[in-house]
């Protein structure tokens, strides 16, 4: 099979947590290209998966630097020719504690990279995405369940909620905009990362390795019809848990 015939993914944040999860688990799969996308494609972690499997190309990128965000899709289009599926997961996530006490400039750097992040992402790659061969391109968010407005949990983190909330805005923009293009929102769940771990809230409960393969079963196999303009649930969850989501949709 010829490298024109793989399908390409690009992950955003893949050096770390889900990203590097969803990372490690396509780069198993025959017939794909892995690109990594990471502010230190250089990291151990990503040595490590290239070192275990070939497929896997980290490329610098920094959510939000525009000319960072171009510069990685350019080495795609000049590595692999297409990009199939692009996952947006990087992302930051901080300051608990309520809105009247919020720190200001928190506001600030969540939107940045949050919700900026996906707007320079999504116009630097476009163009090479919507030429993707299998006339149904991907363009994944990995959202948070505390971005559902209708569905309001109080988990006092106003910052970073509102920032997932309005990129998830954008997502239903690209679904109208763009009649071939899949995209969708992603709830991963209460993740066991980094960002899920802090010590003013209990444990996180999910595992990546849950998280990612949930997380999979809505990009697999996703179509415009069914799938696309979306808010995913990674999956319904039902041990009644007050921050868990029964449904297999997450409401706006």
């Amino acid at each position: 099979m010829s490298p024109s015939d793989n399908t390409v993914y690009l992950i955003t944040g893949a050096n770390r947590g889900i990203g590097y999860g969803l990372a490690a688990l396509i780069a198993a799969r025959p017939n794909t290209i892995v690109f990594a996308g990471a502010r230190d494609p250089t990291a151990q972690s990503l040595k490590g998966l290239v070192a275990r499997h070939s497929n896997v190309r980290p490329v610098k990128f920094t959510a939000g630097d525009q000319a960072d965000n171009k510069a990685a899709i350019a080495e795609i289009e000049k590595t692999a020719g297409r990009l199939d599926v692009l996952i947006a997961n990087a992302g930051i996530a901080h300051d608990i504690g309520p809105l009247a006490t919020a720190p200001l400039p928190s506001f600030k750097e969540h939107w940045e990279v949050n919700t900026f992040g996906t707007v320079v992402l999504f116009q630097a790659a476009h163009e090479l995405l919507l030429a993707s061969p299998t006339g149904a391109p991907i363009f994944a968010y990995i959202s948070s369940g505390s971005a559902s407005i209708s569905r309001y949990f109080p988990g006092q983190m106003p910052a970073y909620a509102s920032s997932k909330t309005a990129a998830n805005f954008l997502l239903k923009v690209m679904d109208a905009e763009h009649p071939s293009l899949i995209a969708m929102a992603i709830h991963p769940g209460w993740v066991s990362t980094d960002l899920g771990n802090n010590d003013a809230l209990p444990p996180a409960p999910v595992m990546v390795e849950d998280s990612v393969q949930g997380i999979m079963s809505r990009i697999d196999g996703a179509t415009k019809e069914k799938s696309s303009g979306r808010f995913w649930n990674w999956r319904a969850e039902h041990d009644g848990m007050p921050w868990q989501c029964k449904t297999e949709e997450i409401p706006w």
